[in-house]
């Protein structure tokens, strides 16, 4: 449709909107001493990492230089048609050794280093989380043993189960609120430092970190109130017989 296709060009959106021009295709630009034709014009796409912008990009037929082709498979069709291009490549370039990569594994190869970080958060999120919680489940336990007469006469007096297990868990909530509001801002000058590497990111929301606080707080509950429930649960008189 288009003649000789190594004089002809495709540029993206980017590219067009910086030379400024109205109604490309037609037109002729001339590219290394040579006129070229604008035959298309693509919309825009990452082909670098999404740490930087979308830059202007040209497509261009060189059969003398290109070293690299690119094909499109249909899905499940990858053994056949790779059989096929290997058979092909064998028929020109016999004595070559026929070389092939998937797109997709080169993109993903641009984030490794953010998915080894994911990991690692992953993993240090879920020890720090472990430890804070062996800590409280033995703070709450040193406490309950601690005021263990204090239970018993309180319970003696009336109290019930629901009133010690609030008496025990009351301190570290406030403990855990603390932590919190200290935490919160941190934590969002961190990622958003970390975002701010990224020319494409998402906004962050408010939920976000009032979600994580609250899951914090849920955690921190159900740890200390599993030591609160059974301090509660005890029978006074073990408690008081001693006296």
């Amino acid at each position: 449709d288009f003649g000789s296709e190594d004089t002809k060009i495709i540029f993206n959106e980017e590219a067009i909107n910086l030379m400024g021009l109205k109604n490309p295709v037609g037109k002729t630009v001339r590219l290394w001493g040579y006129d070229m034709q604008i035959i298309g014009v693509i919309k825009n796409f990452n082909f670098e990492s999404l740490r930087e912008n979308i830059k202007p990009m040209f497509a261009k037929l060189d059969p003398a230089r290109n070293s690299k082709i690119m094909v499109r498979i249909k899905a499940g069709m990858q053994k056949e048609t790779l059989a096929g291009l290997k058979t092909y490549y064998e028929e020109f370039n016999s004595g070559y050794t026929f070389e092939y990569k998937f797109l997709d594994k080169e993109y993903q190869a641009l984030y490794d280093a953010e998915k080894r970080v994911e990991i690692l958060s992953r993993y240090f999120a879920g020890i720090a989380i472990i430890i804070s919680c062996l800590g409280l489940f033995g703070l709450t336990a040193y406490t309950a043993e601690r005021k263990r007469k204090e239970i018993g006469i309180r319970k003696a007096l009336g109290s019930s189960e629901l009133g010690i297990i609030y008496l025990l868990s009351n301190s570290f909530t406030k403990m855990v609120l603390v932590s919190i509001i200290i935490a919160l801002p941190v934590s969002y000058f961190i990622v958003r430092s970390w975002l701010d590497g990224f020319a494409f990111k998402i906004e962050l929301e408010l939920w976000y970190f009032i979600g994580s606080g609250l899951l914090a707080l849920i955690i921190a509950w159900i740890t200390v109130g599993i030591q609160a429930v059974k301090a509660a649960a005890a029978n006074p008189i073990d408690a008081l017989r001693y006296e």
